[in-house]
């Protein structure tokens, strides 16, 4: 297979055209759909196991012989009639794109609770094969199908396959070659709401489909995932399990990914003493300024954290992958309810430690407008991987051993405790009150192959490269002429002390200097450009610039800046998602203000206690 991937976002249809058939891959949330999709297509789909994060419609086109097919991988649902932002998404789809078939994958373990999308799509008049994923975890857990006396109720092929590991994935992709050759015409579906009244899908037509077909297990069959689940969701162990377990992975990155930076740092000192300098001494004073002091000086602080930042979503990918993060958002859902929020949004801000934009863009799968509106506004306070770095290179100028790590846990369990009080005061005055029905599948305890792992950290990083590079450049040129001009002007005197001391008044009570203060403004445009900024504003990069920043700054001052970056405005590519998501202005701005309110006066009241505090002690 010859295989030219690209991702679409939604609505955006155009150059469908290049292929002589299409077929879309359907099925709810959580049943391995993306990752049957990337290993029929071999393209590299986003797969985590929680519901959810398939938002984007994704498309490949392969070469099979003969015909180039266009496979196309729709957004999670639960229900085709249902009225979720996916869903709806879904419905258009079916009735605007015509499609020569769809792959149903369903969850073999699940199958008597997902039997319902695979009849409404026979409803809906359209050629379909089963993909019944996960058989491997259906043998282990006593499900018995008998996909022969399936095929024949549902009017079509049912093959059982394991898309993690590969088991039946060469014979069902045989079948939607077969199937694709013997309906070589596209069908428009009917409107599925009509479809759907026309011909209901039924509990009843959803038992007499099964029966003699389908063996489930007794409800309380024990199993492993069951007695894994007596402690972990245990009402009273369940939460500190879960804290202690982040707590965990925290000390992990701080004493495995901090030494990482090293190695990078020793490559890039290499290259600037032996490549980049002799490469530009014909240049004039003022490029050769620009190139060492500021762009380079920039990117080589900011690669440094490259290694750690790909540890860190190694380790969330793992937890991801596992299931163990779903389980996390059903303990959470009760404290977050009475907060006006639910277990999805939980799940959504721990997506945000990667990137908050993908997180925003999740929030589709709510029904209420207001749940997603309180979701979209809090996500954004996840500390996410740009912050993580900052922080970590922060911390380590003035903390030593487990101290950093704990302290970083505690930034991390501030994000939510913020993000509660927030959604309470919403909750509390009716702005961002949620009555929506809280629906989480429990996936059973996996474990995640290295190479899914990998190909989402892969394409996770790609993400992150790119947009740390541009973001770098930009940032970084804008702040070496800031501290660099009027010519001849040193510290205060330049551009960037004039502006940090005109901050002054408003940011020295709590605790953060001039250049500190202009760094946080290049934050708004991405957060990883602080240290970048930093670097550039103090002429020093990676190891040097931590001890420069170890000198001129105490504990108070360090956690100051840490926690007013962890809760001000979102970044520029997170607003603009934001404005994306709900095409309002007003509250594009309300996610601009309010955290910037709550991030001055979280840092006031810290700062100035702990000043308070040293005093006395």
């Amino acid at each position: 297979m010859n295989v030219a991937a690209e991702y679409l976002m939604e609505g955006d249809l155009s150059g469908l055209e290049d292929a002589s058939a299409r077929i879309a891959f359907i099925g709810q949330p959580n049943t391995g759909k993306s990752t049957f999709f990337n290993r029929v297509t071999k393209a590299q789909a986003g797969v985590a196991n929680w519901p959810g994060l398939t938002v984007d419609l994704q498309r490949a086109v392969v070469d099979l012989g003969d015909e180039d097919i266009e496979f196309v991988d729709l957004p999670g649902i639960y229900d085709l009639d249902g009225f979720t932002e996916d869903e709806a998404v879904v419905q258009q789809f079916l009735e605007q794109n015509p499609v020569n078939m769809v792959v149903l994958v369903l969850n073999a373990t699940q199958i008597d609770r997902q039997i319902r999308i695979a009849l409404q799509v026979k409803a809906l008049g359209l050629p379909a094969v089963v993909a019944l994923n996960m058989v491997d975890e259906a043998r282990r857990y006593g499900v018995q199908i008998d996909t022969k006396v399936l095929s024949q109720r549902l009017g079509m092929p049912v093959y059982g396959i394991s898309a993690k590991y590969g088991e039946g994935a060469r014979e069902a992709v045989d079948g939607i070659v077969a199937q694709v050759s013997s309906h070589p015409q596209a069908f428009q579906a009917c409107a599925v709401a009509e479809c759907m009244r026309n011909k209901p899908v039924t509990d009843a037509l959803c038992a007499s489909t099964l029966d003699g077909a389908v063996t489930m297990p007794p409800l309380d069959n024990m199993t492993l995932t069951n007695q894994i689940d007596r402690i972990l969701l245990h009402p009273l162990l369940g939460l500190p399990v879960f804290f202690a377990i982040m707590l965990a992975v925290f000390a992990f990155i701080w004493f495995v990914g901090i030494p990482t930076a090293d190695p990078v740092a020793a490559v890039t000192d290499w290259l600037l003493e032996h490549a980049i300098q002799p490469a530009i001494t014909w240049m004039p004073e003022m490029a050769q300024g620009l190139i060492v002091d500021g762009i380079w000086n920039g990117f080589a602080t900011l690669a440094s954290f490259v290694p750690l930042v790909a540890l860190f979503m190694i380790v969330m990918g793992f937890l991801e992958g596992s299931g163990y993060l779903s389980r996390a958002a059903y303990l959470m859902d009760a404290l977050m309810r009475r907060m006006g929020l639910d277990g999805r949004t939980f799940v959504l801000q721990i997506m945000g430690f990667g990137c908050n934009v993908p997180a925003v863009m999740g929030t589709r799968v709510m029904r209420s407008r207001m749940a997603r509106f309180a979701a979209i506004l809090i996500i954004p306070l996840s500390l996410c991987s740009a912050r993580l770095q900052v922080f970590i290179f922060i911390l380590a100028a003035v903390t030593t051993g487990m101290e950093g790590a704990i302290i970083l846990f505690i930034l991390y369990v501030a994000s939510f405790v913020f993000a509660f009080l927030i959604a309470a005061v919403g909750n509390l005055t009716g702005l961002l009150r949620n009555r929506e029905p809280f629906v989480l599948e429990l996936p059973p305890y996996r474990v995640p192959t290295v190479k899914q792992v990998l190909l989402k950290v892969w394409g996770e990083m790609k993400e992150f490269i790119s947009r740390l590079t541009l973001f770098m450049i930009l940032g970084a040129s804008l702040m070496w002429f800031l501290t660099t001009y009027p010519e001849g002007a040193e510290g205060l005197d330049t551009y960037a002390g004039q502006i940090g001391s005109f901050m002054k008044p408003v940011m020295e009570p709590i605790g953060i200097n001039p250049f500190m203060s202009v760094s946080l403004l290049f934050g708004f445009v991405a957060k990883e450009v602080q240290i970048a900024g930093l670097a550039v504003a103090y002429g020093l990069s990676d190891h040097a610039l931590q001890l420069k920043l170890g000198e001129i700054l105490n504990f108070g001052q360090a956690l100051s800046f840490c926690l007013f970056s962890l809760l001000y405005t979102p970044c520029l590519t997170t607003l603009a998602t934001i404005w994306g998501e709900t095409k309002s202005a007003t509250f594009t701005a309300l996610t601009v203000i309010v955290p910037l309110i709550v991030a001055y006066f979280a840092s006031l009241a810290f700062y100035q206690g702990w000043l308070a505090f040293t005093a006395v002690a």
